[in-house]
């Protein structure tokens, strides 16, 4: 259903390395306004699951509890971004008769309640998203609003994404003892899409890439929607741990070097510029080795490289590389480290841009970039509500999830 005017909406981005929560309230015009922000480290996640449910907990009440006392306000629902349990996305066709007459309401519930059949295909799968993407009159395509149309036969193809129960459930878990409900899980990706991408670019065809801490997650946009979605197990915490193995340094200092020093792509001077790498287990500063650049940046390139090319494969081996368009949108915290954007568009061949949130007012500098793109992508989840938002979680089944659809169209159209 669609969010009301003034209604207080609550986005909850929980990650490999940091833990997000926006607060946002819609307007009069229909804009959202960023009213509460708190983020905390992250450290029960791994590659976007569950790792130390106690852990988890405790990032999502301290982040959840900061933007509550910013926005002076407290939330009892949260949409939650996901990008663990292995997730899949395919497309399903569904036809049914029309019988000649004029397509109406009740034959679009019709045909989105035969896409629930699916689940019956994967018992131990939970659906993350339906959307349509495409309706069809007697094997007319391009349609996107059928009603009003005549024809035999109605068809739609519905891209559907689905991931592990278990995973799921467990995030789901994590949140309820934060005694706060889901009011829907959003995929990363898309989450990222929607407060980065302009219509035009998921129109014509784009890739966004979304580089998490612990996963980098990719989204195929074509004729304005979602039409392929995966997650590569790879991300900047992985970065991290290899300076860290390779010069012998905690994480800590590993991450801090990564960020002052680091760069995917080679500079001129990296040779006579010298780093001091506090070493493992030593407290005594002058214990410290000292390296030339050019060693951390010779740790960093092949991963970011193994990162581009692994997300190159995927595209090319699912066939999503051409519909993706000559494109690709960079966002999350990963993106942010410096040559990254020059290494992908050598990897994967194509134009790249940096993505940034762009639908939401009231974002501050340091929580408007890359790192908050899926925290703000949620919170415009929340004020579109989408058809699949409505298309019912696992639990919800025969004619009370077609109720709700139908209480969707009327009041969205």
């Amino acid at each position: 259903m669609a969010a009301a005017r003034n209604a207080l909406i609550a986005a909850l981005d929980v990650g490999t390395t940091k833990v997000a929560c926006f607060i946002g309230r819609i307007d009069a015009t229909g804009q959202v306004r960023v009213i509460g922000i708190g983020h905390h480290a992250s450290r029960g996640m791994r590659a976007g699951t569950v790792t130390d449910m106690e852990a988890t907990e405790h990032a999502i009440r301290a982040a959840v509890e900061t933007a509550e006392k910013m926005a002076g306000e407290t939330i009892r629902d949260v949409f939650v971004s996901f990008s663990g349990g292995l997730p899949q996305s395919h497309t399903i066709g569904v036809e049914v008769s029309i019988a000649g007459h004029e397509v109406g309401d009740p034959d679009i519930r019709k045909v989105l309640e035969q896409g629930n059949r699916v689940r019956a295909e994967a018992p131990d799968r939970e659906l993350i998203h339906a959307i349509p993407v495409g309706y069809t009159i007697d094997g007319s395509r391009g349609i996107k609003d059928p009603r009003g149309m005549f024809g035999e036969r109605l068809g739609v193809n519905i891209h559907v994404v689905t991931a592990q129960s278990g995973p799921v459930r467990n995030l789901s878990v994590c949140i309820s003892r934060a005694h706060l409900g889901v009011a829907g899980i959003v995929l990363s990706p898309y989450a990222s899409a929607l407060s980065c991408l302009v219509e035009d670019e998921m129109d014509l065809g784009i890739t966004l890439v979304d580089m998490g801490g612990g996963a980098t997650s990719i989204g195929v946009f074509y004729d304005g929607s979602l039409v392929h979605t995966g997650v590569l197990p790879v991300g900047g915490a992985h970065v991290t741990n290899d300076i860290a193995r390779g010069l012998l340094t905690p994480t800590a200092h590993a991450e801090r070097m990564k960020t002052l020093f680091g760069s995917a792509v080679p500079g001129a001077n990296d040779d006579r510029e010298v780093i001091d790498v506090p070493q493992m287990g030593e407290s005594d500063h002058g214990a410290a080795n000292h390296v030339p650049r050019s060693v951390l940046n010779g740790i960093i390139r092949p991963r970011m490289e193994e990162t581009f090319e692994l997300v190159r494969n995927h595209l090319r081996d699912t066939g999503f590389d051409k519909v993706g368009g000559r494109k690709v949108v960079l966002t999350g915290g990963a993106s942010q480290l410096q040559g990254v954007r020059e290494l992908a568009a050598n990897v994967l061949d194509k134009q790249v841009r940096m993505g940034r949130p762009i639908r939401l007012a009231g974002l501050a500098e340091s929580t408007g970039g890359p790192a908050f793109a899926t925290a703000a992508g949620l919170l415009t989840y929340a004020a579109r509500a989408p058809i699949e938002a409505v298309l019912g979680s696992a639990e919800d089944q025969g004619a009370g999830r077609i109720r709700r659809i139908g209480r969707w169209l009327k009041q969205n159209f």
